[in-house]
């Protein structure tokens, strides 16, 4: 089995921060820790990143990586974020779990805020068939784009939710949004947002090394049940 691990944002892409910490490099970290844990614990994978340092890296590249390599799973892994009005408060937290779909035009907030960084690259238009992430109606564009995986997907971010829930963590629940990171995909593909790093509670979990473990496992056991799963049918 091959999975592609995607560390969100990168580079030049400065995504969001808490207090103390980048999303880029707490997406980073957590990326490598999970390859090294599934390498590890799980027999006959292999893992391949997107990214292993602090390089931007376009969205449509990182679904390509995982394309080529007849990759089994991707899983993109970022951290949620309040807008800057209300940082610093716990009130909301929590994970959730997206997969590629349309989903209602007015709740596409973290499709919106994922799909900016395509401006930073320098023929978007193109690369994305003309999707413009400043135009709400050109949301249509990725919703079109086939996602034959579209109930492996949803099954695995099920799996990977129940997991967090497990450990008491916040559901959020399985969303469908139009992110381009996962528009192409030719495999089951997430982006799991593991926590807000604009809520200092959270941010102090996803920057511990148990909080980051205990993720990582999260995640790595709702592979394993997946697979297991997969076998059984």
């Amino acid at each position: 089995m091959i999975i592609v691990i995607d560390a969100g944002h990168g580079g030049k892409d400065g995504s969001t921060r808490g207090l103390f910490s980048k999303e880029k490099d707490v997406a980073l970290d957590v990326a490598i820790l999970l390859g090294q844990t599934i390498e590890k614990e799980i027999e006959n994978t292999k893992v391949i990143y997107t990214r292993t340092e602090d390089v931007f890296i376009p969205l449509y590249e990182r679904i390509d990586i995982a394309n080529k390599a007849h990759a089994d799973l991707f899983i993109s892994i970022h951290c949620n974020s309040m807008p800057s009005s209300m940082r610093g408060r716990t009130e909301t937290s929590g994970v959730e779990t997206f997969v590629s779909g349309s989903g209602r035009l007015g709740e596409q907030d973290v499709a919106v805020r994922e799909n900016a960084v395509i401006l930073l690259e320098k023929d978007y238009k193109d690369n994305y068939d003309g999707y413009n992430p400043n135009d709400p109606e050109s949301f249509i564009v990725l919703s079109l784009m086939k996602n034959a995986y579209r109930r492996q997907s949803i099954k695995l971010a099920t799996l990977i939710q129940q997991q967090y829930i497990k450990v008491g963590r916040v559901n959020r629940g399985v969303k469908e949004q139009s992110l381009a990171v996962l528009a192409r995909a030719g495999m089951p593909a997430v982006l799991t947002e593991i926590g807000f790093i604009s809520n200092p509670d959270e941010e102090e979990y996803i920057n511990s090394l148990s909080g980051r473990q205990e993720i990582v496992q999260n995640i790595k056991n709702a592979i394993q049940e997946y697979t297991k799963q997969l076998v059984a049918n």
